[in-house]
């Protein structure tokens, strides 16, 4: 009698652990396996006039060439006051729907910032700079994520970007007050919960080595996703160990693991008088030479360690549409050129089969 009593308390206790513990997720049981892009650059080339090209020299809409290779998900950040259009909320709402009408599941990367924001720049909007408290920071922090949660409904909402130090500088600085960070991410969060329930909330880390210890610190936050950048001149090129990290990832915090940016360039040249970011041999990634090939090469490389892992669910490429748009003097073009899916003819490279594979 006792021994049944024991089995019988110890199923209970299990089915109750279980009903807390959300299902570790396994890449290769997963529906639905993000192949992103992040066109965020995409409203502004077309502005321009821009004829780009397919493999077979015909000129096609980006959309229509990326779409045909594979590409399911498109990335987009959103700034809140910029000080030019293209990453503002109504210019974002309106390529969120057309995304939307032709098939694309949508990302959408809230910076909460006037502009970039990465780990060493999170500065807040300049109208929240002088809001009366803390309190009303946080009132503003849940305003503006219920109106994009409520006007877009992404399929997936990234709260912050790169956000290793925190965001919402000073009170969302995550070394100096980490309790407000989380306070900040969850009122972001609780918003997405109300107003788009079926969106996906992504925290967002620059690197794949050392990011343990910041979600470590935001076990407590309410959140689907963990996503990483991956870049071999910034984060080291341990590419052949990507499986095994995501892996460690999940298995440690039971969450689903993207690699929500990554890029690798055809060449070193340029195309415009913009300064690029990659242009030098010892920026590149052993084995994985600067052409139209290597590039290919890095990318299938990444969808397939991301696919062997445990708990992986895909990859998205970023400045894939940042061709040299502006003209080939233009300073203020591209810094992005020569990794774009597009050679300096704006005919499409080999890249972008790695989506199709």
């Amino acid at each position: 009698m006792v021994g049944a009593l024991v089995i019988f308390l110890f199923l209970i206790l299990s089915g109750c652990e279980n009903v807390n513990a959300p299902e570790l997720p396994n890449s290769v049981d997963e529906a639905f396996f993000i192949k992103g892009a992040d066109l965020s650059m995409l409203p502004q080339i077309e502005a321009a006039g821009t004829v780009l090209f397919n493999a077979d020299s015909l000129s096609e809409p980006m959309l229509t060439t990326l779409k045909a290779a594979g590409v399911n998900t498109v990335r987009l950040r959103l700034w809140k006051d910029p000080s030019s259009p293209g990453h503002d909320f109504s210019t974002v709402k309106y390529f969120s729907q057309r995304l939307k009408n032709e098939g694309f599941k949508v990302w959408l990367t809230v910076h909460f910032s006037d502009t970039w924001a990465d780990p060493g720049n999170q500065a807040m909007p300049k109208k929240w700079e002088n809001v009366w408290s803390y309190s009303d920071l946080l009132d503003s922090v849940y305003a503006y994520s219920s109106e994009i949660a409520r006007e877009i409904k992404p399929d997936f909402v990234q709260i912050g970007n790169e956000i290793n130090s925190g965001f919402l500088f000073p009170y969302g600085d995550r070394f100096r007050y980490l309790n407000k960070f989380i306070e900040l991410l969850d009122t972001a969060s609780s918003a997405v919960r109300t107003f788009s329930p079926q969106s996906k909330i992504i925290l967002h880390a620059a690197g794949i080595l050392y990011v343990s210890t910041l979600y470590e610190s935001l076990r407590s936050v309410d959140y689907d996703i963990i996503g990483l950048s991956y870049y071999p001149m910034w984060h080291g090129k341990p590419v052949d160990t990507l499986s095994t990290i995501i892996s460690g990832l999940n298995s440690k915090f039971r969450k689903p693991v993207v690699i929500a940016e990554t890029s690798y360039p055809f060449t070193l040249g340029w195309n415009d008088y913009t300064h690029n970011v990659v242009g030098t041999i010892n920026q590149l990634h052993d084995g994985y030479p600067a052409t139209p090939d290597g590039q290919y090469q890095f990318l299938k490389k990444m969808f397939s360690e991301v696919r062997a892992s445990t708990g992986g669910i895909g990859v998205c490429y970023w400045g894939g549409e940042w061709v040299s748009f502006r003209g080939p003097t233009a300073t203020d073009g591209s810094s992005y050129e020569n990794q774009a899916f597009y050679d300096f003819e704006f005919k499409a490279l080999p890249v972008i089969k790695a989506f199709g594979e």
